[in-house]
């Protein structure tokens, strides 16, 4: 079974994740629907029980786009991630779960935005389509939302690094070895943190990028003129 080493900046984007294994086949996000600060415990519980069980990353995720953006970049980072297991309830304010099922299911249009979801601003600006699709093509998804329940989770994650097949909901789960392709470097290209305040035609992307380097060539003028 082929394993390799993940990519050297792995993992390339912080957040709320513990990380294990770097050579399982398995990540485990556990999606939130309240504020950061004020996490309950029995979602802590299935974030560690994914964790204990052998999972390379563990964590939680609440937004559609910037949320996804740091889970994209950490996983092609690491080839040997082959599932993502999805549990906790649903964001009401962001439909995380409904979004991530249509992001690895049918992808995004040409403007980024994730199709077949209701969620509200599914847009994945910061990723390059290489990116974007990479993510879709190494992993499966398994989804267990709605129950909360860690010896559930322990299973799933079990089931994904057997190297036999296993019979898990509607899955054969087994380690199949990395994906065939080099790690990518996952970082995310651009800075945009309010995703629905974004241009979506390229023109007008365009003349956005030249507004912001002119507006950085008048900042630098002025510094000049203030140390001078």
């Amino acid at each position: 079974m082929l394993k390799v080493d993940p990519h050297p900046d792995y993992p390339p984007e912080d957040g709320r994740y513990l990380r294990g294994n770097d050579f399982s086949p398995v990540a485990v996000a556990i999606i939130l629907n309240c504020d950061e600060d004020k996490i309950p415990p029995e979602l802590e519980i299935l974030i560690r029980a994914g964790i204990e069980t052998g999972a390379a990353l563990s964590g939680s995720v609440q937004t559609e786009n910037i949320g996804f953006e740091k889970i994209v970049c950490n996983i092609i980072a690491n080839p040997n991630i082959r599932y993502l297991v999805v549990g906790g309830p649903e964001s009401e304010g962001h439909l995380t779960g409904e979004a991530m099922t249509a992001l690895i299911d049918q992808g995004v249009d040409e403007k980024k935005r994730i199709i077949g979801t209701d969620a509200p601003h599914p847009f994945l600006f910061n990723l390059s389509m290489e990116m974007i699709e990479r993510f879709r093509e190494q992993l499966t998804l398994i989804n267990i939302q709605f129950e909360a329940d860690p010896d559930l989770v322990r299973k799933a994650v079990w089931s994904c690094y057997q190297e036999s097949p296993v019979e898990f909901r509607d899955h054969s789960l087994y380690d199949p070895g990395a994906y065939p392709e080099p790690p990518l470097s996952g970082k995310i290209t651009w800075r945009i943190i309010q995703p629905w305040t974004e241009v979506l035609d390229e023109k007008e992307r365009e003349g956005k990028r030249k507004a912001q380097e002119l507006m950085e060539r008048l900042r630098a003028r002025a510094k000049e003129k203030q140390s001078g």
